[in-house]
């Protein structure tokens, strides 16, 4: 049996695993590279999501408008989205782990500059800052994904990576909320600098180098890669699904707390329970919805999922002043099936494109992903209004555009098809 770093190394793996050296479960010396990879995503998505339910105090504090706030939550976004196209143009050059650790290592001190910002104006510039490298971060973790994992259970793997959304709800939200209810809004980004910092140490440690890409890497002019990828008809129709997969999720996502204290008739200290619901809920679901997409095909799964995923879309944004119970299970819902969409959605992106230029792919993707998330934020904000009781208004026209993003997902999925599948034919 090889040892794992070389098999890690073997590029796409899926040259060893196919061959039976390693079972369809997944093996023991990929739960280590996997458990980085969570921890790292972790990090990264807790510092994305954090500002959602502080929304609420970031308005009072700094008093600001709705669209502001908006602005405040795509500023990262679309800092993410334009490193990470400058990014995509080298990234197969490098070492995944030396990469991944300047990363984690910026992002660490960006999230620090973020906890010292003294006004809005500087709490912008660190969230660009720090979307600068978090952004590319994303792109690497599933990249290495991609390098390691053979596509048969690409599935699962892209689900235990991204149950770092629901580790994020359940565990980092409450005790970014509780610090943040106990001190102020800079306690969570602290709290984020240390995770970042342990997170370096953990990857340093514990992840063996990557080089596996570099065999099947060929050394070419930036505008040479870009038509590359950029010419590759599958490739933009991976682009187009991240896109409009972002409208379906992200016009609404970044206002579900503020909607629910000023519409529903939640408190700021309800916000907790809502996120540790969905969370927990997902932490279990996102995991049995790459397994099933394993089973049944990632774009059958992708399709059911994204059918049901309109209801608590509609019913989120369409939602009255309603017992917090009722309100809770509704964004449980929310949460299930709209993330559950990402994890046979990301096994698709992934294997759409070859070995060699999956790095540089899932950076453009990325940046792609970013900007999309940041103008559905953008789009949502300069859509709804406050009112004179200071409730959010046009929230449901923003449900009706997500849904209709949501179906368009599904007649890209049917277009996508699988590197291997090209291969195929």
């Amino acid at each position: 049996m090889q040892n794992t770093e070389d098999i890690l190394q073997a590029g796409d793996s899926s040259e060893v695993m196919e061959c039976g050296a390693i079972p369809h479960q997944t093996p023991p010396h990929e739960w280590s590279v996997l458990a980085i990879l969570v921890a790292v995503h972790f990090i990264h998505i807790m510092d994305f999501m954090i500002m959602m339910p502080l929304g609420p105090q970031f308005m009072r504090v700094f008093q600001i408008t709705p669209p502001q706030f908006g602005f405040l939550v795509s500023i990262y976004t679309f800092s993410a989205g334009v490193c990470g196209f400058f990014a995509a143009l080298v990234i197969d050059r490098f070492d995944r782990k030396a990469v991944l650790i300047v990363l984690c290592v910026g992002f660490s001190g960006a999230t620090l500059f973020c906890a010292l910002a003294p006004s809005y104006s500087m709490l912008l510039v660190a969230r660009a800052v720090a979307g600068a490298f978090g952004g590319v971060m994303g792109a690497m973790v599933f990249s290495i994904v991609g390098d390691i994992i053979p596509e048969y259970r690409r599935g699962a793997a892209t689900g235990t990576v991204m149950s770092a959304f629901s580790l994020a709800a359940v565990v980092g939200l409450p005790i970014g909320l509780f610090l943040s209810n106990f001190s102020d809004w800079r306690a969570p980004f602290f709290f984020l600098t240390a995770l970042g910092v342990m997170t370096v140490i953990a990857t340093f440690l514990v992840l063996p180098p990557l080089r596996g890409h570099l065999e099947h890497y060929r050394e070419s002019d930036p505008l040479n890669q870009l038509k590359t990828i950029f010419s590759n008809c599958n490739h933009l129709n991976a682009f187009a699904l991240i896109i409009m997969l972002m409208f379906a999720g992200f016009s609404v996502i970044p206002f579900i707390s503020l909607y629910m204290v000023a519409n529903v008739g939640l408190t700021e200290t309800d916000l907790p329970y809502l996120y540790f619901s969905g969370g927990l809920a997902t932490f279990f679901t996102a995991r049995l919805i790459g397994k099933y997409s394993d089973r049944h095909g990632n774009r059958k799964v992708f399709g059911i999922i994204a059918v049901i995923s309109i209801v608590p879309i509609l019913l989120v944004t369409h939602m009255t002043k309603v017992p917090v119970v009722l309100a809770i299970a509704t964004t449980t819902l929310f949460m299930i099936f709209v993330s559950g969409r990402f994890v046979p959605a990301m096994a698709l992106i992934i294997s759409s494109v070859e070995p060699r230029l999956r790095g540089s792919f899932m950076s453009f993707n990325s940046s792609v992903q970013q900007i999309s998330a940041g103008c559905a934020s953008l789009m949502a904000g300069s859509i709804m209004g406050k009112s004179a009781e200071g409730e959010l208004t046009q929230f449901g026209i923003v449900g009706i555009i997500a849904a209709i993003s949501t179906i368009i997902c599904i007649c890209l999925t049917a277009r996508l098809r699988s590197f291997e599948e090209g291969i195929a034919k």
